[in-house]
């Protein structure tokens, strides 16, 4: 396959339509009945997929899905391990795969009887042994990025970090900000705090929510939260909204193409991390540290409890953020916008 030796890349139109129709129909059927997968999962299982079936017609001989073995799988697996794939991705496209067979076990039992999910305990995913050591951003090296970027007046970019830090939002909710949230009024409340002999006392709260944001959930709706962040983060939407100027784009975080202004793409903020970012904090950064730096500065330098973290962050579980004190006076996180 030397369109895609050495590096796993996405299939074009005109490569998955020399896959046969068996093994399209079958994809696409099996892809138009996933309703339980987030459009971010649905694109990258539907990328997934394809490159299976094109692997297939390859090396396989374009054989019918039905009719491939675990024999075949485990070529396939080693391939894609050979080509670089990460551990997660490697599981990410097993899962794909997986999915699909139990699908045609369960809705074509009749015409394939003997068809089974070839994908067994016994093909073990292979440990590249390659994993990125967590690292989230200090109080320092956050205040440090920030300064530096408005020192180089880059005013976009350091509304996306402040937004995404202090609402500890994933970077596809980041896209999806409008820009009539500058024109929303602040929550300011009191609310009771304890310091650390244990006094209670009331302080003054201010912070803003966004509009309604479709985040990280079950389904292709996904869970629909407000987002919640402070002044620090309105003041600098407002600069960069000032400095930009007027444009039909109703979105926060924009890009310029062929002369057209655009709601800006999950990758751009890859790059914007990848390269200026961690050019100034001096070591990786991906758009995901954030809103880990967030919840750990929170709980471990802030002094507050990872149930306000939680609240933050938006977790249903109380294990995804390992609480172990539960708090129950109030459903919002108050507490993570007080100094």
């Amino acid at each position: 396959m030397a369109e895609i030796a050495n590096k796993i890349i996405e299939i074009t139109e005109d490569m998955w339509l020399s896959c046969s129709d068996f093994n399209r129909n079958m994809i696409s059927e099996y892809l138009d009945s996933a309703v339980h997968l987030s459009p971010k999962s649905f694109a990258q299982y539907k990328s997934n997929l394809r490159i299976f079936a094109y692997w297939i017609k390859t090396y396989c001989n374009d054989k019918k899905v039905t009719e491939i073995k675990s024999r075949d799988y485990l070529r396939y697996q080693n391939w894609i391990s050979s080509n670089g794939a990460s551990d997660s991705t490697i599981r990410l496209k097993r899962s794909a795969i997986s999915n699909l067979n139990n699908y045609i076990m369960v809705y074509y039992e009749d015409d394939f009887p003997t068809f089974r999910n070839y994908i067994n305990k016994s093909i073990k995913i292979p440990i590249t042994g390659f994993i990125h050591k967590k690292e989230p951003l200090n109080p320092d090296e956050y205040r440090l990025l920030c300064d530096e970027l408005e020192k180089r007046q880059e005013w976009q970019k350091l509304a996306y970090v402040k937004y995404t830090y202090f609402t500890g939002c994933r970077r596809e909710e980041a896209r999806l900000l409008l820009k009539e949230v500058i024109n929303y009024e602040p929550i300011v409340k009191m609310v009771k705090v304890k310091d650390e002999q244990g006094n209670e006392a009331e302080v003054e709260m201010t912070k803003y929510k966004s509009h309604d944001t479709r985040c990280k959930g079950r389904g292709k709706v996904g869970k629909i939260r407000k987002l919640e962040f402070n002044e620090e983060s309105m003041e600098a939407i407002k600069k960069w909204l000032e400095v930009r100027g007027e444009d039909d784009c109703p979105y926060v975080f924009i890009s310029h193409y062929r002369g057209k202004i655009n709601q800006t793409s999950a990758n751009t903020f890859n790059r914007w991390c990848s390269v200026l970012f961690a050019e100034i904090v001096g070591r990786r950064v991906h758009p995901h540290l954030f809103r880990e730096s967030r919840a750990t500065n929170l709980v471990v330098h802030s002094g507050k409890d990872m149930e306000t973290a939680r609240k933050l962050l938006g977790h249903l579980s109380q294990e995804t953020t390992k609480i172990y004190v539960i708090r129950e006076d109030t459903d919002d996180a108050d507490e993570a916008f007080i100094d």
